[in-house]
């Protein structure tokens, strides 16, 4: 099977109040997309050779040159396109780039430090036949429904709710039908759009340290907790 990992990376990330795209933003002198691309080109299982075939980044268009060249100076192959003004159509010009994959999966670049096991483990999911297989996390805190007001209507019972991380993985024909039917839908995820075709979503373990690199706060700590 041909695994290809689509990033869309072509978001201005206003909330880290960097200069450059988010996905260019440094943790230790290395950008988040580098940090990425090589977590994903490093998944394998014991023993096993790496489980991603390709990487298509959907760069700012205006960074496409820029991305390209800071993964060719880390010796890391990825075909590098232009993406759009959303994530959704970032992704979907990545997936048009993707050839005759088989298994697909959308990994944000912001999730730069998610551990290459999670990453096989989603792929195996996917190839033991699980049309969508997405890593989720428990929700550690009390959640609160409110409404337009601000007050208080109810309380979600969180044995229930996931914290949802990528990479998200899919059967590449499901990914492709989902975009096809909902081609202007930027309100949900990947996932999201799978279900609402009525596609079953598998969920795995995800780990702490896929989170998702938003705001400064968030910058300074993984400088603090990866390494270069």
């Amino acid at each position: 099977m041909s695994v290809v990992a689509l990033v869309p990376a072509a978001g201005r990330g206003e909330r880290l109040g960097e200069s450059v795209p988010k996905a260019l933003v440094p943790v230790r002198g290395v950008p988040l997309l580098v940090h990425a691309v090589r977590g994903l080109l490093s998944a394998r299982g014991r023993g096993s050779t790496g489980c991603v075939w390709r990487v298509v980044v959907a760069a700012p268009v205006s960074d496409v040159d820029t991305a390209r060249n800071a993964l060719a100076a880390a010796g890391l192959p990825a075909l590098v396109v232009a993406g759009g003004s959303s994530r959704t159509e970032s992704v979907r010009l990545a997936l048009d780039a993707a050839g005759d994959a088989t298994i697909v999966l959308v990994h944000d670049a912001a999730r730069a430090f998610t551990p290459p096991e999670i990453i096989y483990n989603v792929v195996s999911a996917v190839t033991a036949g699980a049309p969508a297989v997405i890593p989720v996390l428990p929700v550690a805190d009390t959640v609160k429904r409110v409404d337009a007001s601000g007050m208080v209507v109810g309380t979600p019972d969180r044995s229930e709710l996931r914290v949802v991380q990528t990479p998200q993985g899919f059967a590449a024909d499901v990914l492709r039908r989902a975009y096809a039917t909902y081609p202007d839908d930027s309100t949900t995820d990947d996932a999201g759009l799978v279900e609402r075709l009525g596609v079953p979503i598998t969920t795995i373990p995800g780990h702490p340290f896929a989170m998702k690199i938003t705001t400064s706060f968030d910058l300074a700590l993984a400088e603090t907790m990866f390494p270069g």
